[in-house]
């Protein structure tokens, strides 16, 4: 259960309710600049919930196991993503670039492209986690520099993954978005870590999570007080062997209907094949999403990796 205040409300208002809820004996954590509370428990009597409903500084109670993601909670209108980015776009946010950053000149060409065709986000990894531990990690730090020269030469906002809380801080130093990647969804010290900083963090769904699942993970971001949180679904794991992955639409619609959070689609993981990207793109947008992360690459043949599912700036117009 949340409890959530009007406007303007006194901490000593704040706290006489937190003294009510002691007298009952349930834990209860006060946290963020409006007063929130959060109370911990499973019975709550209903005669109190009664009566902090009733009361004149109380907005509204919201029972919800996801609370600070919670439609119930937030507000739409100030969650946009194009306001959460700080850019004047009326419309999706576009986000393209290579898996990998690989050298300068690819980055630097890649976001050229990307300019061109209308996107508003370099995307490129300087940490790639991978399932073999032989096959190309990433550049780090340098990929990272590479990522902010460029990005900035066209004008553009930059995203890339961050996989371990130590390297948070040079991430947040180059990169304008950090992304959490669909194996990290559960890295519950790499959550709460960014939810430390001042900076918008997109937050992959595991390959194999549950809406509840995702909805907690961001929890941990939010509740550190990080409000910048973007919800990314990425496909999941089915018996579908055809694709990579099976694009789940349903999580686009249950999403924008149950959080006031921002939505984005991944359609190159989502489906693995560069002949779906642009299908899956389309059929994102029309199920509600504020916007695409999509895997483009100058030279799709020559990508060091996921050459299947990643498109040329052509078709990314």
């Amino acid at each position: 259960m949340i409890i959530v205040f009007k406007k303007h409300i006194s901490s000593e208002a704040v706290s006489k309710i937190g003294t009510q809820l002691s007298k009952h004996k349930l834990r209860f954590h006060i946290f963020g600049k409006e007063g929130l509370i959060k109370v911990f428990s499973s019975h709550t009597p209903i005669k109190f919930t009664d009566s902090i409903t009733k009361n004149p500084f109380v907005k509204k109670v919201v029972d919800s196991p996801y609370m600070l993601s919670s439609i119930h909670v937030g507000n739409k209108n100030t969650s946009s993503l194009s306001q959460m980015l700080d850019l004047k776009v009326k419309g999706p946010i576009f986000m393209a670039g290579p898996c990998s950053v690989e050298n300068k000149s690819q980055i630097v060409l890649s976001a050229k492209l990307a300019k061109l065709s209308g996107s508003h986000v370099l995307r490129g990894g300087a940490y790639k986690p991978r399932t073999s531990p032989y096959e190309f990690q990433g550049l780090g730090v340098e990929g990272l520099k590479l990522m902010h020269l460029a990005a900035k030469k066209y004008s553009l906002l930059s995203i890339s993954e961050v996989l371990d809380p130590r390297d948070i801080e040079v991430v947040n130093e180059y990169i304008d978005i950090l992304q959490v990647g669909t194996r990290n969804m559960y890295n519950y010290a790499l959550l709460k870590e960014l939810g430390k900083i001042d900076k918008p963090v997109l937050l992959k769904r595991s390959m194999n999570a549950t809406y509840k699942e995702f909805l907690l993970a961001a929890e941990y971001i939010l509740s550190g007080g990080n409000k910048k949180v973007i919800l990314c679904e990425r496909g999941i794991r089915t018996f579908i062997s055809e694709t990579r992955f099976t694009l789940d639409i349903n999580a686009v619609l249950f999403l924008k209907k149950e959080t006031h959070l921002p939505v984005v689609v991944d359609p190159s993981h989502a489906t693995g094949l560069a002949s779906l990207v642009r299908g899956a793109a389309f059929a994102s947008i029309s199920a509600g999403a504020d916007g695409l992360l999509i895997e483009m690459h100058p030279k799709p043949e020559l990508s060091i990796r996921d050459k299947s599912q990643t498109i040329n700036s052509k078709e990314l117009i």
